[in-house]
């Protein structure tokens, strides 16, 4: 936790910023409301269709994680991502003045708004093409993708067990609500803390979870994609949850980095 003095450094109030940001994003999520398509589309979905979605979500991280990580980096450059953090960290130990540590969220913002365009362009253009199931490895892909970057610009890699975890439960919190999403929020917080797994984590049930509240989420959409043309509709659902996560991740990577910085 950051102390405060009297007069506030540029960090305190970059975290001041943060804590209001977040509470906000808990406040809005505090309820769920489906919406009239959503209700109407609930009589239509076939019952299989939610199991079949489970394990899509399910094969997509599980296949991305064991062999695909190498494939979502050639998408960016990783190397000049951590040049750039390392010169703006070396920027901000100099300055340490609010704009120098803003630099770091602007950069990943940009990555973030970037990656918004990619994924509303694919999800609208496979819904055309009435592409449901199949779009769910690509828009896997390009969430991970997402938080790769994010993660980078803040100085953090991606690729351990124990940072998959802390991605995993981004995911997860960014697609809740209410109770679930308090509950998720503070394993997050807890792991910025302590950077360490849980004694009883087991790495197939956290995807499994990941997996199971994305594809509730996606569940009517998935279904509408699947049809030619109208699921254009569908499709540009992707990006709303895309938003969501992005907006998550960039909050929780930033408290990662100020808390850091604070301990120093």
């Amino acid at each position: 936790m950051i102390g405060f003095s009297a007069r506030k450094s540029p960090l305190e109030k970059e975290w001041e910023i943060l804590i209001k940001k977040e509470q906000d994003f808990l406040k809005r999520r505090q309820e769920k409301k489906d919406s009239f398509l959503n209700q109407k589309l609930a009589e239509k979905v076939p019952e299989k269709l939610q199991s079949t979605l489970d394990g899509a979500f399910f094969k997509a991280f599980t296949v991305i994680f064991e062999k695909g990580t190498s494939i979502i980096e050639k998408t960016y450059r990783r190397d000049d991502i951590e040049k750039k953090h390392k010169i703006n960290a070396f920027a901000d130990e100099t300055l340490q003045n609010r704009k120098s540590i803003k630099k770091f969220s602007k950069e990943a913002g940009n990555a973030g708004n970037k990656n918004l365009l990619i994924s509303g362009v694919a999800g609208v253009g496979m819904g055309l093409l009435g592409i449901g199931l199949p779009d769910i490895p690509v828009f896997t892909g390009m969430i991970l993708k997402n938080i790769y970057e994010i993660a980078l610009h803040y100085g953090y890699e991606y690729d351990s067990t124990k940072e998959r975890y802390f991605i995993l439960l981004l995911i997860q919190g960014a697609v809740s609500y209410g109770d679930t999403l308090l509950e998720i929020d503070k394993k997050v917080n807890e792991y910025i803390k302590e950077e360490k797994l849980p004694l009883d984590y087991q790495r197939v049930k956290q995807i499994e979870e990941t997996a199971g509240v994305l594809s509730k989420e996606l569940l009517y959409m998935k279904f509408v994609q699947g049809i030619p043309v109208v699921g254009a509709i569908g499709g540009a659902v992707d990006v709303v949850y895309m938003q969501k996560i992005t907006e998550y991740a960039k909050m929780k990577y930033q408290r990662r980095f100020l808390e850091k910085k604070g301990k120093k």
